[in-house]
């Protein structure tokens, strides 16, 4: 029994060992290169100026409801004689 345990150690460790070696190879393979391929560069770019046009959508948005805000203020305060 002990020398099962033993081998599901030795080859657990060759695993990870090689497992290990691998990932850092892919890394350092990715990072040389830039990291992104021109693909996802692109992609990165377009979904970057479709964050910025909801900003600037909501911003706008966010305009018009204070200034709603601000219409029923007034209409609250001139009081329910004004309506004709």
């Amino acid at each position: 029994m002990t020398a099962v345990w033993m081998l599901m150690i030795v080859f657990g460790s060759l695993v990870l060992i090689l497992g290990t070696i691998c990932g850092t190879i892919l890394f350092a393979m990715k990072f040389r290169h830039g990291g992104l391929s021109a693909r996802s560069r692109e992609a990165q770019g377009e979904e970057a100026r479709m964050i910025q046009e909801i900003y600037q959508g909501l911003s706008r948005m966010e305009a018009r409801v204070e200034a709603l805000e601000t219409i029923l203020m007034e209409h609250q305060e001139r009081g329910p004689k004004s309506h004709g």
